[in-house]
């Protein structure tokens, strides 16, 4: 099988990155992979999708470390690839890139299996799709650009908000704010506004936050691995990029209920692959742009989540 990842730019991956433990997997399999940033798609004379890939292929022993330099460089071989002869199109590309979507959906109506779906990543990467999920374990939020619906909801909140993006990503425009301090509200609703698309979500701060973050590696409805993110000192967000650190977690009932539940939802959309974020019993955001979790989880669990993820992945 030929495994192409759609990616936002060569020159920012790392070595921690899933995309690349997955690319990893997969050439140990024998299968080739080949990496294609949004201005490498071409639609040709005859109505042909072509890419002009990065290239790397079975038959060496390259280390992940590896991959990730000739990429960044680029020194790794180009090849022009005939996208529908791919075996499986992986969507890895935060943000959301409208190109992307677009060439990946002309592969996924020529018969190419495409993770994740481009109608569904377009709805599922937006907060308002999670916001609106009734019955799901989602915590009390709301997604709207009113300052006055922002303020109704805030005034309910004996413990403060927290105000992001509806759009977004990495912690950028989040902020938390406190009880009874509407002009920090209003601060960091403008915030919020300008870091995304205009739409804010203000969410009930979750007190088990405190305890830290787990991010879930779901595949085709169930959770095969994860790890916890804890804050850094002085910091309310989670993110690794934002000075959090990656420890070894247990996966609990708790956990793989939460993944069961909105297994349906995502399914229907075209889901199969996502990063679940999960406060003791809330999911709070789906990252299916770019799920991450594989490396930090093997690396602190000793598990193969990659080889779960492309066992389940090429099956269907």
């Amino acid at each position: 099988m030929k495994l192409g990842f759609a990616i936002t730019q060569a020159t920012s991956v790392d070595a921690t990155w899933t995309t690349l433990h997955l690319a990893h997997a997969a050439l140990a399999r024998g299968w080739p992979v080949r990496f294609i940033e949004p201005w490498d798609f071409e639609v040709d004379r005859r109505g042909q999708l072509i890419a002009r890939a990065h290239a790397f292929d079975p038959g060496s022993a390259l280390p992940v470390e590896e991959m990730a330099d000739q990429l960044v460089h680029r020194t790794a071989s180009r090849r022009f690839l005939d996208v529908a002869g791919l075996g499986m199109l992986l969507l890895r590309a935060a943000p959301l890139d409208d190109a992307i979507l677009a060439f990946a959906a002309v592969a996924r109506d020529r018969g190419v299996p495409v993770i994740n779906d481009p109608a569904g990543l377009l709805a599922v990467s937006h907060k308002a799709w999670l916001a609106s999920m009734i019955g799901a374990p989602v915590p009390p939020a709301v997604v709207t650009r009113s300052r006055a619906s922002a303020h109704l909801f805030y005034a309910e909140q004996e413990r403060g908000v927290v105000v992001k993006p509806g759009r977004g990503s990495g912690g950028r425009g989040v902020s938390r704010v406190m009880p009874r301090n509407a002009e920090a509200l209003d601060a960091a609703f403008e915030e919020a506004s300008r870091a995304g698309d205009g739409y804010v979500v203000i969410q009930r701060y979750l007190v088990e936050g405190d305890d830290g973050e787990k991010r879930l590696v779901w595949v085709d409805g169930e959770v095969v691995g994860g790890y916890l993110r804890r804050r850094a000192a002085g910091e309310f967000r989670h993110n690794l990029k934002r000075g959090g650190i990656a420890e070894a977690t247990e996966i609990t009932d708790q956990d793989r209920a939460i993944g069961a539940q909105i297994a349906p939802a995502l399914r229907r959309i075209g889901i199969r692959f996502a990063g679940l974020d999960v406060i003791g019993p809330w999911l709070v955001e789906v990252n299916a742009l770019n799920p991450g979790g594989v490396f930090h989880a093997d690396r602190l669990g000793g598990t193969r989540i990659a080889d779960a993820v492309l066992d389940r992945l090429s099956q269907a």
